[in-house]
């Protein structure tokens, strides 16, 4: 595959490899070889995921680090958003775009005048939320909803949120033998036959709760498909939302903060059949023309 520049972004440092391509050029072999080696951090560039977006019309093809391809990438459609930007004169105020994606399209807002350091916040209206176990998919007769699953020596409460792709979000206090054991338990949730595609498995805990049992601020930790433990995932944050408003932790219609290993990310939870609302920052780092030696490594 030739290619003139690589572009290098990251959201909360969730952190991308973007190649401008024409969606027609798509080969799900060669890019997940492509992906392999320009996101090792040893021998390439070193990323989360490799972006390939249609230079003509606004598109994100998402491919994770181990060549997988998930269905949708919150922190990687903000970059996105942000390329496009970046492609012409900075403007003033909001940048409306729509974005198609493998969940559908998404619409974006560059909210803040795009700055010589390359780093806007972007609002995306992100996908409508389902519980359905279908839409997950998980095998299961009914929406799981706080639903008691018991994973090797342990029973983890889960709720099951498909943002476009699945997700499985605990709140459960872990005793500290088995917050220690996280590491492992994302791993064994994800692996579960309960979710016969695999599924980003979220651990969310509300940092504050008022009077009526509510909280408007959690922690979150996801394990991804394709990634492992990243410092942060916005379609994680987003079905960690459904989950604290669907399970009675979290309000509607109120910004909810979730505070990741990378930084914060609000999400506003609507009412159910509609748009999920991300917001949260992105950030241009660099960009190269890639040498032929790295490029040979994904012959």
């Amino acid at each position: 595959m030739s290619l003139e520049r690589m572009y290098k972004y990251e959201g909360l440092g969730n952190d991308f490899i973007l190649v401008e391509r024409p969606a027609s050029e798509r080969n799900d072999t060669a890019d997940a070889a492509l992906a392999r080696a320009l996101c090792d951090r040893h021998f390439g560039v070193g990323a989360d995921g490799l972006l390939f977006v249609d230079p003509k019309t606004p598109s994100m093809h998402v491919v994770n680090a181990d060549g997988s391809i998930p269905e949708m990438c919150g922190n990687g459609l903000r970059c996105v958003a942000l390329h496009y930007a970046r492609r012409e004169p900075a403007h003033e105020g909001a940048l409306p775009m729509r974005i198609a994606t493998g969940a559908g399209p998404h619409d974006c807002q560059i909210e803040r005048e795009l700055g010589h350091d390359g780093e806007a916040w972007v609002t995306v209206e992100m996908a409508v939320p389902s519980l359905a176990p279908q839409d997950l998919p998980a095998a299961h007769a009914e929406p799981l909803v706080d639903t008691s699953i018991t994973v090797g020596e342990h029973s983890v409460r889960l709720t099951g949120v498909s943002m476009g792709n699945p997700h499985a979000v605990t709140f459960d206090v872990l005793p500290e033998p088995v917050r220690i054991r996280q590491v492992t338990l994302g791993p064994a949730v994800q692996a579960l036959p309960l979710f016969p595609r695999g599924v980003n498995v979220g651990f969310a805990s509300a940092v504050e709760v008022d009077a009526a049992g509510l909280a408007t601020r959690f922690t979150l930790d996801v394990y991804e498909r394709g990634a492992g433990w990243t410092l942060a995932c916005g379609t994680g944050a987003c079905a960690a939302g459904v989950a604290a408003v669907v399970t009675g932790r979290a309000p509607r219609h109120t910004p909810l903060r979730f505070d990741l290993p990378g930084g914060p990310l609000e999400i506003t939870v609507g009412e159910p059949g509609e748009r999920v609302r991300m917001r949260g920052p992105a950030r241009f780092v660099f960009d190269v023309v890639p040498s032929a030696r790295l490029l040979g490594a994904t012959a």
